[in-house]
């Protein structure tokens, strides 16, 4: 008897794709769920509330209300030129002083431990407490590298006090926690076979070419990973901005009090913080929304142009 003359009320048996494609259901159904609850629906949810005018009491619909008032927000753009700046110099820095240090540790015979464990401390010290320490030491009335440098002569800016070198001053601090990025690229320069080295060295090549021709594309990828993370992690800088701001303007946030982020005159202002500031403080959260939204797709956009980038540079070197 044929599945089409089956008796009526009996279920048809299932296929062999057809159980295929229900376990693999059953095995990604974790993942299904997590991917629905903490990413599909709150983005669903972002969407929706960007064209509502919405302060957690009361839900009104206002359109594009939103979107336009964007366009006119000077602190937005501020904010958002201040975090494209960190991106544009603070990412590519801390790849390649990452990628000099574990090239550096990569050759070290005696010490390489004791080094690695030097490189990689600074990034363990909590953002809070680095912050604090970085403006107490780079304070140009009390902080001991300006009294070394007023001892020889040296000027010293104010740093965290001058909108010229107040993000400069957050660059500084993000090299000197570099660990993070410095250990992936050491296992990744480890990982290099060694008798590419010896092959080309005794076809003749120098130092130079060998790491342009040997050691950066095989290393590639991982410089991909390092570039992308920096760039989503910056793109989300807020903790340590808006700590060096308050210290270095002396403010605290007391019980009822507020205080304006990104001292001195909007320079430590980032994205992140005008976000927070609009949507905890203000309690705009349909603008939030909004905020998030074109965060998101900036951080999309350079991630797709940075894995092309990388992809074609690859494709190039093979």
């Amino acid at each position: 008897m044929t599945a089409s003359t089956a008796p009526a009320g009996r279920a048809p048996r299932l296929t062999a794709r057809s159980r295929r494609r229900l376990s693999v259901l059953a095995f990604l159904a974790p993942w299904l769920v997590g991917f629905a609850m903490f990413f599909a629906y709150p983005l669903l949810a972002t969407v929706y509330f960007s064209f509502t005018r919405y302060d957690l009491f009361t839900l009104e619909y206002t359109g594009l209300t939103n979107y336009r008032f964007l366009l006119g927000d000077e602190d937005a753009w501020r904010a958002m030129g201040n975090t494209l700046w960190l991106v544009a110099v603070m990412v590519p820095l801390r790849v390649l002083f990452g990628l000099g240090a574990a090239q550096l540790l990569v050759h070290v015979k005696r010490g390489g431990s004791l080094l690695r464990s030097v490189f990689y401390l600074p990034y363990l010290v909590p953002p809070v407490a680095a912050t604090v320490a970085f403006v107490f030491v780079f304070n140009p009335g009390t902080g001991p590298l300006h009294t070394l440098t007023e001892a020889v002569g040296l000027p010293w800016p104010d740093w965290f006090n001058d909108p010229s070198w107040s993000k400069p001053g957050l660059t500084l601090l993000g090299l000197w926690a570099v660990g993070d990025v410095m250990v992936i690229l050491l296992a990744a320069l480890l990982d290099v076979p060694r008798p590419l080295y010896e092959a080309a060295e005794i076809d003749g090549a120098g130092p130079w070419q060998r790491f342009r021709h040997i050691t950066l594309p095989t290393v590639a990828p991982v410089l991909a990973f390092a570039a992308v993370t920096g760039v989503i992690q910056t793109l989300q800088y807020f903790t340590q901005a808006m700590v060096a701001g308050k210290v270095a303007a002396g403010q605290s946030d007391q019980p009822g009090t507020q205080t304006a982020p990104g001292y001195p005159d909007g320079s430590t202002l980032t994205f992140p913080q005008w976000l927070y500031d609009e949507g905890f403080r203000q309690f705009n959260m349909g603008y939030a929304c909004v905020l998030a939204l074109v965060l998101f797709a900036v951080a999309m956009l350079f991630t797709m142009v940075l894995l092309r980038q990388f992809h074609a540079f690859a494709d190039g070197e093979a």
